[in-house]
């Protein structure tokens, strides 16, 4: 079978080999824009069926699987920073408190579809001034949701993680891979 991760992360690249030992790489240009109908919590699921299906469109056949990851605080999705002054800002607000990731999850085959997502709960310690500008000399928090990845220096801010570890990295795959004896 033909398989297609929606996704250019590394991250998911990584951990979808524990399921796939072979599959390709077709990142989903998309407009990732979100209107205000849409919560939260639901970004990332719908971000994730939008990936999925624009490459899905062009591969019938082939399972697609397309992936996005949120980080969500107060209500608020904290997507990818801008710059360093963003991924300040970011991490400010994630300091000291829980916050959820979810990952949303996509899966396209021939004519079905299903999604999912999945939501860690991360608590952080306080972070010092000094801890925030150290971390961002390192540039680990480019491209990251939330301006953090959990399995670099960030790992380091966690005090406690509530939920899947690999989902926070940015692909649920324990449960991506139950999901999937379902539903090929």
């Amino acid at each position: 079978m033909r398989v297609i991760l929606a996704s250019a992360s590394p991250r998911r690249q990584e951990l979808l080999k524990e399921i796939f030992t072979e599959f390709e790489i077709m990142p989903a240009d998309v407009d990732e824009t979100l209107s205000d109908e849409i919560k939260a919590e639901e970004a990332a699921e719908y971000l994730s069926r939008k990936k999925a299906g624009y490459i899905a469109e062009n591969n019938r056949g082939a399972l697609v699987i397309g992936s996005d990851t949120t980080v969500v605080t107060d209500g608020v999705i904290l997507g990818k920073p801008a710059d360093k002054a963003d991924a300040r800002r970011m991490l400010n607000m994630l300091s000291g408190k829980t916050h959820k990731v979810i990952t949303g999850v996509s899966l396209y085959y021939n004519e079905k579809e299903f999604s999912f997502s999945e939501v860690t709960e991360v608590k952080f310690f306080k972070l010092s001034d000094k801890e925030i500008e150290a971390y961002l000399e390192t540039d680990e928090w480019s491209d990251k949701a939330g301006a953090y990845g959990i399995q670099g220096k960030a790992g380091l801010f966690v005090e406690k993680i509530n939920g899947d570890y690999n989902n926070v990295v940015g692909l649920p795959v324990a449960r991506l891979n139950r999901v999937l004896k379902e539903f090929i």
